[in-house]
């Protein structure tokens, strides 16, 4: 898989579509993050590292997201796009880092200080690669 956060954003995509309730997907630290964030911003409910036996290569680990929906089972993630890519990295200063759909949205971002909101990053005075918009 050459762009497995692009493979995990397509699952959320799916999942939110078809109105699942959970999604799986491989794990990394990075995704682990990213959940985090979806987490914290309120988009999911939680999340939660779980340890598979597969038979033949030992344990391997899987991310598990539960998805959160409004009162009336409306979508609370209504889009999700992917800006840097394994083609072609995205990078903002710490003066330039946008905002998505007038600040109803959010843009997560890997900075030197970790992974975090684009607020969290102008708060913060640093800039980084874009890694999605959500909203």
């Amino acid at each position: 898989m050459t762009d497995p956060i692009a493979d995990m954003l397509s699952r959320i995509r799916n999942a939110v579509a078809a109105k699942h309730t959970r999604v799986d997907m491989p794990a990394s630290r990075i995704k682990a993050d990213i959940a985090r964030i979806l987490q914290d911003e309120g988009y999911i409910q939680g999340y939660k590292l779980l340890d598979e036996a597969d038979g033949t290569s030992g344990a391997s680990k899987s991310l598990r997201l539960f998805l959160k929906y409004g009162p009336h089972g409306e979508r609370l993630i209504t889009g999700v796009e992917r800006i840097s890519r394994p083609g072609r990295r995205v990078y903002f200063g710490r003066d330039d880092v946008p905002e998505v759909l007038a600040g109803l949205g959010t843009s997560i971002l890997t900075t030197s200080r970790g992974v975090m909101t684009g607020k969290a990053a102008v708060k913060a005075g640093v800039g980084g690669e874009v890694l999605c918009n959500i909203w």
